[in-house]
């Protein structure tokens, strides 16, 4: 099992911090490249679109999944 990291990001001149799995940050960082984005750009969005009641390691957990699922369905 991989032990969570915590890692920090500017989004919208506003500092904040996100906790992940080395295989959830690994696929967001694949997800970036395929979209031709920096990481910090695709957490910015990522955050932009999820509800506020949802914490932002969440949304981000839950999109690496999204996009695990599409993928397999391809």
């Amino acid at each position: 099992m991989s032990a969570v990291e915590k890692r920090s990001v500017t989004i919208r001149g506003h500092r904040t911090s996100y906790s992940l799995e080395k295989p959830f940050y690994d696929d967001l960082g694949a997800i970036a490249a395929e979209r031709k984005l920096t990481l910090a750009a695709l957490v910015a969005e990522i955050d932009g679109t999820r509800p506020r009641d949802t914490n932002l390691s969440s949304a981000l957990r839950l999109h690496v999944l999204d996009w695990a699922k599409r993928g397999a369905a391809l």
